[in-house]
Formats: C-alpha cells, sequence, structure tokens
C-alpha cells in the first residue's frame, strides 16, 4: 500500500484540471465547513476557467449548505443507498476533496473505484489511501484544504500570488478557512494563514455575514444539549483527559440532530490542567451497518497545543478514524461504556 503523501503542486493540478471539459468534485459525508468551501470554490474556480463541474455531497448537511452553494451546481446524495448521478460516466476527472479515506467515502466508494488514474485528491490530512487518487496534492501543514484550493484557484486564474480572487470564490475558501481554525483562533494558524486570510477579505469577503451565518444561528435545542453534555463530565488521568458523553435518549427526547453537538468541546479545553477532551455521541447504527454491531458511537477528539500535546489523530487511526493532530474523530460500533474505556485505554500521556 502506498505512502500517503503528496505528488504534485497546485500548478500541476490546476494545468491538469484546466485543461478538462467536466470535473466531478466530491468530499468527506456530512460535510462541515471546509469540505464544502473547498469544494465549492474549486467548482467555482473551475467555473471562471471555462470548466464545467459538479459538487457532489454526502449528508447529513449543516443547515447553511444552500446559502454557501448558492447557484453552484450541487448534487446532495444519501451515504446509506448513493444513488450515482446520471451521466456519472461521462467526466473527465475527479476532484477529491478534504480527504483521501476510504472510511469516508463509503457512498461513493463503488464509483470511485478503479478510477485512481482520473482522480486527484486535495487534503490536509495526515492520513488517508493513497490508492484513491493518482495525483495528490496533500499538505498536512495547511491549516484547511480551502488554503490549498486557494493555490489551486490562483494558479487556475493565472493571478499573482497576492492577487484578489473572484469574489464567489473567495467567500467558501474564506469560510472553509475560518471554520477549520476556529475563526484563526486554534494552533493551526500561521502566518501564512492569515496572510490568506486578509487576501481573501482584500477580495470583499463578508466575515461578519458568514460568521452570523455559521455561528450564530443555532437551534434552542443547542444550548440545553450542551449542559447535558457538561453535566456527564469525567476526569481521567489526573484530570488531563476529560470525557462527555451523550446518550442517543438525549438527543431523541430534545429532537436533536448530530450537527447541534458541534464545538461542545471548547468549554472544556478552557479548563487548566486538562490535555484532551474526548466526546462521545451514541447514536442508531446507519443502515448498512453489519449485523449485530450495535449502536454507533461517534468520538470527537481535541488536544491542546504545547511542548507535551497529544497526537489525537494517530490515536484516532490507531481506531480506524482519522484527522488532524490536535483534532480528530473515531466511528465505534459498541456500547458507549465499553468506548469510554476503549479512550482512556488509547490516550497516553508524557
Amino acid at each position: 500500500m502506498s505512502e500517503y503523501t503528496g505528488n504534485a503542486n497546485a500548478e500541476k493540478v490546476a494545468a491538469w484540471l484546466g485543461g478538462c471539459k467536466k470535473v466531478v468534485i466530491c468530499t468527506h459525508a456530512k460535510p462541515d465547513g471546509d469540505a464544502l468551501g473547498s469544494s465549492i470554490g474549486l467548482s467555482r474556480a473551475l467555473a471562471h476557467a471555462g470548466v464545467a463541474s459538479e459538487v457532489w455531497l454526502i449528508g447529513p448537511f449543516p443547515s447553511w449548505t444552500d446559502a454557501v452553494a448558492g447557484s453552484t451546481p450541487v448534487k446532495k446524495l444519501n451515504n446509506e443507498a448513493t444513488q450515482i448521478p446520471a451521466g456519472a460516466q461521462d467526466v473527465d476527472a475527479i476532484a477529491v476533496c478534504d480527504t483521501g479515506s476510504w472510511s469516508q467515502l463509503e457512498g461513493l466508494r463503488p464509483w470511485l473505484t478503479g478510477k485512481a488514474a482520473s482522480t486527484v485528491i486535495i487534503d490536509h490530512h495526515l492520513h488517508g489511501n493513497a490508492e484513491v487518487a493518482a495525483i495528490r496534492l496533500i499538505d498536512t501543514k495547511a491549516a484547511a484544504a480551502s488554503h490549498i484550493v486557494a493555490d489551486v484557484a490562483t494558479a487556475l486564474l493565472k493571478l499573482s500570488p497576492d492577487a484578489s480572487l473572484p469574489l464567489d470564490v473567495a467567500t467558501p475558501l474564506y469560510l472553509g478557512l475560518a471554520t477549520d481554525t476556529g475563526w484563526l483562533r486554534f494552533s493551526n494558524v500561521t502566518s501564512s494563514t492569515l496572510r490568506l486570510a486578509a487576501r481573501l477579505l482584500d477580495s470583499g469577503v463578508d466575515h461578519p455575514a458568514l460568521y452570523e451565518m455559521v455561528e450564530q444561528q443555532q437551534r434552542p435545542t443547542r444550548p440545553v444539549l450542551l449542559g447535558r453534555a457538561l453535566s456527564s463530565l469525567t476526569m481521567h488521568h489526573g484530570k488531563r483527559l476529560a470525557l462527555m458523553t451523550l446518550r442517543d435518549k438525549d438527543l431523541r427526547e430534545l429532537g436533536a440532530v448530530g450537527e447541534d453537538t458541534g464545538g461542545f468541546s471548547e468549554p472544556v479545553m478552557s479548563v487548566a490542567g486538562v490535555q484532551v477532551v474526548a466526546t462521545l455521541t451514541e447514536m442508531p447504527p446507519p443502515t448498512n451497518a453489519p449485523a449485530g454491531s450495535g449502536l454507533l458511537v461517534k468520538v470527537s477528539m481535541r488536544s491542546k497545543p504545547g511542548p507535551n500535546a497529544v497526537d489525537v489523530a494517530t490515536i484516532a487511526n490507531r481506531l480506524g478514524g482519522g484527522g488532524h493532530a490536535r483534532a480528530a474523530g473515531i466511528k465505534l460500533f459498541t456500547t458507549i461504556e465499553e468506548a469510554q474505556r476503549t479512550i482512556v485505554e488509547a490516550v497516553t500521556f508524557s
């Protein structure tokens, strides 16, 4: 199996995609701001370069998906029973943004398999499956996949590195950059991140409007659900590991959805001495799960930066998940109690 590393730069990817007639762009299931921003930003950059494209998304979707997509051609698919759109074979290239992992592309895997020669990965994650694509633009130091797509868009449109991008391209790319950095607060922010943010703002991006759309339109169930998560808080490993648990009945009683649980680790990350926060959410298994696999427990892990920082991506990868050094996720088919024990045993401190 090939190592998950890059073998192309932005100029090579731009030249290849720019020579195509039609491109399908896809990303991981349950797309977040960076998945949407990088995919839609790339689609719009291709449109400016005269290349037709479609973005295929596998849900569930953030409530603001349609607002971000606007008039960009988007097809919403179902991860459990994906219906590949008609004419899917009539494409020149496939671009996979913000992932390169089969586990996050399950609904599209039957279609993607065998198409590596015409597929490019644009990603910033540490782990993935190299066999997904023959061309891989991977920069694990980039704060967001949208940052990498910004470089591709710059090359596609033959712009100088500091030139303004078209506003319709800059807006989703800024969304991806901002959401994957906690609105420029997280430890993955570098001087390069800030320079790109400034460039996108100079392109006309409305930062307050995007922030309001994503962060200030929460449903009333969210603070109640957060209260339940915080009330379940337990400490482990000398109070360096914090666990929060949400049961399936919590979500059902409140009429909550998975989207309502995002960002719950932030209040606990503010506690002195805590180095890792894991939020475990119990959910019904998908209909395509193996018989007898039990409930699905989704684990979201966050860690603080510093000299003794815990690489949660490595932990997640060992358990079948993936992500970034400071933020990663895992899906476990087990009981919530066993999932708690698994995480407590898997997280170690130096």
